[in-house]
């Protein structure tokens, strides 16, 4: 079964293409929790949850009424079909995790569709799922921003950081960009080091740094350390457009 929290058209917030008009499709459900980024949300039942940004797309137990679920390709062309879009607009699937529906038949269908059409699908992803490249080839013509997570996160690092994953997408597609969230206290710790092990194998990749936070003041109480340390490794500096204009990360 496919689930959808929501769709929206906007402006890309993040990574390589930050204001690129692109379409959004953000899925339901993730591999990871992430509950050391300390965002909360409000369940409908009044329950406070703790995660990510969008841990209304993450936690199915709290949010899961809310999702659409989706039984057939048309669904999702209805969808796009009901925006005013320009052609060939950029098509961002993220979530959640999207990948974790890489192999279901009507993910798949979607996908292959999307590439057919001429648009640009950019996967924003944890990076420890990998398509099945052999089986579906046009995976190959998606960009990946993998966004592989750090301690911050509060994952072990054995569920987080997965080489053989990123390896495989970076060998095997035609864009991506490592994509990492990071916040002032970490960097006194380990995390430069943290970065420096993730991308040491992949040298031709490159590697934007965001300010970790889900609302305005926590990316601007982080962003000065982010950029410093842009300058100082000659890391891409990537803002959180859409936080920073509608100071809030639902359906921008």
């Amino acid at each position: 079964m496919l689930y959808l929290v929501e769709h929206f058209y906007s402006v890309q917030g993040e990574g390589k293409y930050v204001g690129t008009p692109s379409l959004f499709f953000r899925f339901g459900g993730c591999n990871l929790k992430c509950e050391g980024f300390g965002c909360t949300e409000i369940t409908p039942d009044g329950r406070e949850v703790l995660g990510c940004d969008t841990v209304y797309a993450v936690d199915r137990k709290g949010f899961g009424d809310l999702w659409m679920e989706i039984e057939e390709l048309q669904s999702l062309i209805w969808i796009m079909n009901g925006y005013r879009l320009p052609p060939h607009v950029d098509v961002v699937l993220t979530g959640g995790e999207p990948l974790i529906y890489a192999n279901e038949p009507i993910f798949v269908e979607f996908i292959e569709h999307l590439i057919s059409q001429g648009h640009r699908v950019t996967f924003e992803t944890n990076a420890t799922i990998a398509p099945d490249f052999v089986r579906y080839p046009f995976y190959r013509e998606a960009t990946y921003a993998l966004s592989v997570k750090l301690s911050n996160s509060g994952e072990p690092c054995e569920r987080r950081v997965k080489p053989e994953v990123y390896g495989a997408i970076i060998a095997n597609t035609k864009e991506s960009f490592f994509k990492f969230s990071v916040d002032e206290p970490s960097l006194g710790s380990h995390m430069e080091e943290e970065i420096d092990a993730i991308i040491a194998s992949h040298p031709f990749t490159p590697v934007y740094c965001m300010p970790l936070g889900g609302d305005k003041a926590h990316i601007e109480a982080n962003c000065e350390a982010v950029i410093e340390l842009c300058k100082r490794r000659g890391f891409i500096y990537s803002d959180r457009l859409h936080i920073r204009i509608w100071d809030q990360n639902h359906g921008v």
